[in-house]
């Protein structure tokens, strides 16, 4: 079978994975992948791909249903960790039905507290943490439906409280 038969035969998306799927760049990468099975309940679905000097040059997991692509940062690579840069440049979010039982959970394996987990004037619990690698990650719980009227009269009360979360 020739490449365009093969191409043509196969899915533009590979099984599991959305459109859009996150990538992390996290340093050290394997001890990143046990941080986030024991905080978010993560299962790692793809066996590691590991080079010669033990990096991680990729690995999947999912969490609450969504695929998470994750490896080391490597010297002559194009991105690097927050950890290289000082900070994260992008937050990912996990929605749950039992936030505060994985709020929990992150706080007890390590994360810092960014946001404190409370109830939101847009209608979810959530907050957010900083994992022990310098991503950030949203953790939420949709409580309540919120009319578009009812969003903008308690969005212009969070402002007036100066709040700038």
């Amino acid at each position: 079978r020739s490449t365009e038969e093969a191409m043509a035969a196969t899915s533009a998306v590979p099984d599991g994975l959305g459109s859009v799927t996150p990538s992390l760049v996290v340093t050290p990468c394997a001890e990143a992948i046990e941080f986030y099975k024991t905080a978010f309940g993560a299962e790692e679905i793809e066996p590691r791909m590991t080079g010669p000097d033990g990096l991680v040059g990729h690995a999947e997991i999912r969490i609450a249903g969504s695929v998470v692509m994750l490896g080391d940062e490597w010297p002559e690579g194009p991105t690097r960790s927050p950890t290289s840069l000082g900070g994260s440049t992008s937050a990912l979010f996990i929605y749950t039905d039992d936030v505060d039982a994985m709020w929990k959970r992150a706080i007890d394996a390590g994360a810092e507290v960014v946001f404190p987990l409370e109830n939101q004037f847009y209608g979810d619990r959530g907050g957010r943490v900083r994992d022990p690698f310098g991503h950030t990650w949203g953790l939420g719980q949709h409580v309540e439906d919120v009319s578009d009227e009812e969003m903008e009269r308690r969005m212009a009360a969070f402002y007036e409280q100066g709040s700038t979360e």
